[in-house]
């Protein structure tokens, strides 16, 4: 295991392929999700984007959840509109969130309508302040974000070398994708929470994996080996993507 795992070591499963991988991420999601519940009467995710989670979102509007239970946001979000194809809360909110009755006054999508990023990320560490009373003395904690990685090693709009990765004192902050801005979970709001969960697929993951993976790496390069929950963390991948892992 790498030497900067978080303090619960990490389960990491490599499935046979990608309709495992959301097999196995949905039960996982709901095992998490009806914990939550039992124990505070409510559960909080916040959401990934991209294509990979999208076929577990598409599989979460056939089961049968207490919805009115459920908090929903995002980790990050693309400065477009809700409707713009690459939204991902435009994404979800098609795939899952449209289907099922969740109140809409407990979703919460990242804004991206304001002509200032600061601005919008400064909304949104306002919102998560509003649903977590407790959010002014200490930092939310999230029963479940949900992640995925690219090929570069980033993880939620948290790229290597840039300022984001630095950012301490907020919440939520602004990323930057070659010159691109987005709103992004912080590295304290991320590593807060209960569980957080990688879904990891594809052939063009392995080599930022076995650097996230390795012993000793420069996490400044591969900002996922930053991700340290004082939760669970969760590390799933497909066949492809983890085949040069030794673990």
């Amino acid at each position: 295991m790498p030497s900067n795992s978080s303090v619960n070591p990490p389960h990491v499963e490599i499935l046979p392929d990608k309709a495992a991988l959301i097999e196995r991420s949905l039960a996982v999601v709901l095992s998490v999700i009806n914990d939550a519940i039992a124990e505070r009467d409510r559960c909080t995710l916040a959401l990934a984007g991209g294509s990979t989670p999208k076929p577990l979102y598409e599989a979460l509007v056939q089961q049968d959840l207490p919805w009115q239970k459920l908090y929903i946001f995002w980790g990050d979000e693309r400065y477009v509109p809700i409707d713009h194809p690459d939204s991902n809360a435009g994404m979800a909110k098609t795939a899952w969130l449209d289907q099922v009755p969740i109140p809409p006054e407990q979703i919460f999508p990242m804004p991206t309508d304001s002509a200032d990023p600061e601005a919008a990320a400064q909304q949104y560490e306002q919102t998560l302040k509003t649903v977590f009373p407790d959010a002014a003395e200490t930092v939310p904690q999230l029963d479940l974000i949900l992640l995925g990685m690219g090929d570069d090693g980033h993880t939620a709009s948290l790229f290597p070398h840039t300022d984001a990765l630095n950012v301490r004192d907020r919440l939520i902050t602004v990323g930057n994708k070659d010159g691109q801005p987005r709103i992004t979970f912080t590295l304290p709001l991320i590593n807060r929470a209960r569980s957080v969960l990688f879904l990891t697929a594809g052939a063009n993951k392995q080599q930022a994996l076995s650097q996230v993976f390795a012993a000793d790496a420069d996490a400044a390069m591969y900002p996922s080996r930053l991700i340290r929950p004082e939760g669970e963390l969760w590390w799933l991948l497909d066949e492809a993507a983890g085949a040069a892992l030794q673990l």
